[in-house]
Parts: structure tokens; sequence; C-alpha cells
């Protein structure tokens, strides 16, 4: 059985649906069957894979920001959602430079309306909020066996330490309000995606696709960084079955980090050199340190626990992923019409 039967007339609110990583969830709750509610700003990207797809028509589409409790609220009550899942986030680190204080309102305030618009709607029987491996304190020291759930949290930059603080606010409504109400709630610490339809800047495929896609070269700021890379379907289906399994039984509402085996983890001009391959042009990259804001050297996460507690293994490694990334990008630049065809058949073959 798919784990896209549970959602099978369901009433699921989604925030951040517009987003590179919602607009994907939104594809795979919709060949579902689920009753889609997305709450979110307008497509962070232009180009974005919200719009190319064509996702708005099929779902109740509210165009709000979180940081806008009344509307939020007002978007629950309207949908009566069973399950919440939350990604609505100002997600880049160099960002969080810039601006750090709608960092904190985003990441931090707005992870408090979505707890208190959860708290207050009876109909909510399972939430997951979705924040990042980079939540951990990191020093760079030794964690070769990678981060695990009970270590300290406490990110660096702004946008880390806003989502560490998201955890926090998570963590405390769950014990002051959640457990009591019966609601089930966890929370999943994702690492580094890859996939079709991500256009974001500051990141290293994208900076790819558009290099390749106009015949330029690749430049890449940090080549000897090491990430856990994976395909975008490979957390949203852990997310799916999180928030299925704790919805079906609250045993299993937790804390979860999700990412790669270990041989995923990757040295960033390795990722490219393996994105080059893929490409299979005239495509070839250079570094070129600009002197960036601080970023850790060195992540990994540990996630021998939702291989225990529910059997989780990758379905693509790091090669399979970039090659779809390259078959996603090749085929909407022949046919720009059919991207939300190309999103059906990779959730397909992904799922088996």
């Amino acid at each position: 059985m798919s784990i896209l039967d549970f959602y099978k007339g369901k009433k699921v609110l989604l925030t951040g649906h517009t987003g590179f990583k919602g607009s994907w969830m939104t594809q795979m709750l919709l060949m579902a069957g689920a009753e889609v509610t997305g709450y979110s700003l307008v497509p962070p990207t232009d180009p974005s894979l919200f719009e190319r797809a064509g996702l708005a028509a099929d779902i109740n589409n509210v165009v709000g920001d979180i940081r806008d409790y009344d509307k939020l609220k007002k978007t629950f009550d309207e949908a009566k959602p069973e399950i919440v899942f939350h990604l609505a986030a100002q997600p880049l680190v160099r960002e969080s430079y810039k601006e750090p204080a709608y960092t904190y309102e985003t990441n931090v305030m707005g992870t408090v309306n979505i707890c208190e618009a959860v708290r207050t709607t009876d109909s909510v029987k399972s939430f997951l909020n979705i924040t990042t491996d980079k939540v951990y304190y990191n020093d760079d020291s030794d964690k070769s066996g990678g981060f695990v759930e009970n270590d300290p949290l406490d990110g660096y930059d702004p946008y880390s330490n806003s989502k560490s603080c998201s955890e926090l606010v998570t963590h405390s409504y769950k014990k002051s309000f959640f457990d009591e109400a019966g609601i089930a709630v966890s929370t999943a610490r994702a690492g580094n995606v890859i996939g079709g339809g991500d256009y974001a800047k500051d990141r290293i495929i994208p900076d790819c696709v558009r290099a390749a896609e106009k015949g330029e070269t690749i430049i890449v700021r940090n080549p000897y960084s090491i990430r856990p890379y994976q395909h975008v379907l490979e957390p949203l289906k852990i997310y799916l079955t999180i928030a299925k399994s704790q919805y079906e039984d609250k045993k299993y509402a937790g804390y979860y980090n999700v990412g790669p085996d270990d041989v995923d983890c990757v040295e960033t001009g390795k990722l490219v050199d393996i994105f080059c391959k893929a490409w299979g042009e005239n495509v070839g990259w250079e570094s070129q340190y600009d002197g960036g804001p601080h970023e850790a050297s060195f992540l990994k996460l540990n996630c021998n626990l939702i291989k225990e507690v529910f059997g989780w293994s990758p379905v693509w490694n790091i090669d399979k992923a970039v090659e779809m990334v390259a078959q996603f990008e090749k085929r909407r630049i022949a046919d720009p019409g059919a991207v939300r065809d190309e999103m059906k058949l990779e959730i397909e073959e992904f799922l088996g």
C-alpha cells in the first residue's frame, strides 16, 4: 500500500506550499486525493515551480503571511484541517545575515502563530513542524558519527538559530498544550534537498542549472564544504509517514533527523562533478570563494532513529538524485508545459 493511500479524503493544511519543497508536497497530496489548503506568501522565486506546475488551480490557495495570526487562524477555521505540515520559513543563511529581524519574525513568531492556530483548532490531530539540520550546536569539531536528535540545539547564524528557536517553541507547546489535548506533534530536521524546479538563489544545484542552461561556467563558492544531499522526495515521503503514523498512534510523535546515508554526505565540489556528468554537455565549474558569512564546514545527520522507528531507507542515492534533476530541467527546457507531468512521473517512479 502506498503512503499516499492514507491521505485520500484527508483535510491537510500546508504552510509554505508555494516554495520548492512545498510545491512537491502539494503535488504528492493532490495525487493522494487529499483536500489541500495552502497558506503562504506568493512564490519566493521567479520563475517558480508552483506557478510553472499550475498548482494553485487544484487547491484552496491562500496567500498569507505566517506573521499575520488573524488571517492564519481564519484559514484554519475555514479549512478545519486534520493534519498540518509547517514548511513556511525564511530559509536562506545568507539572507538571514542581511535580514535578521525578518528571519526571526518569520521563523520564530511564525511558529508561535502556527502552534496557536493548531492549539485552538479542534479538528487537528497531527502536526509536523519541518526545521533543518542546522539547528544543532556546531563548532566544527569531530562529529563523524553525525548529529543525533538529543544533541544541543543552538544554530550559529540567524537562520539556523531561528530554526533552533522554532524547535524549542514547538517542544514547549507540545509539553504545555498538545499532549494534554491529544494532538500528536513531531519535528523533522532535514538536510539539503535537491530536485527539479528549485530556482532559489545561493543554492548549488539551482546555480548549476542556471549556468548550464546559459552555457556558462558554474561558480562554486566553497567546494570543500561537506553537506548531506538528498532528492526532495526523500524527506517529503518521511514527512508524510511521520504525520500518518502519529495520526494513527501518538507513540510515533517525536523529533527526527531526516537525511541521506553517509555515502551521500559529499563535498560540494563532488556534487558539482556529478551534476556536470549528468547534464552530459560541455559544462564545467571553477571555485571562487567570495569570503561570505560563516557557514559550518561539516554537517552530517545521524538518521538511525527514523530507520529504526519507521523502517526507512533512502530510495535514490546522490547520483540518481542529480540525474533526476538533469532529466527534469532538460524536459522543462524542451517543453515548458510538461513540468506537472514530469513531477507526476517522478513521484510515481520514486514511490514505486
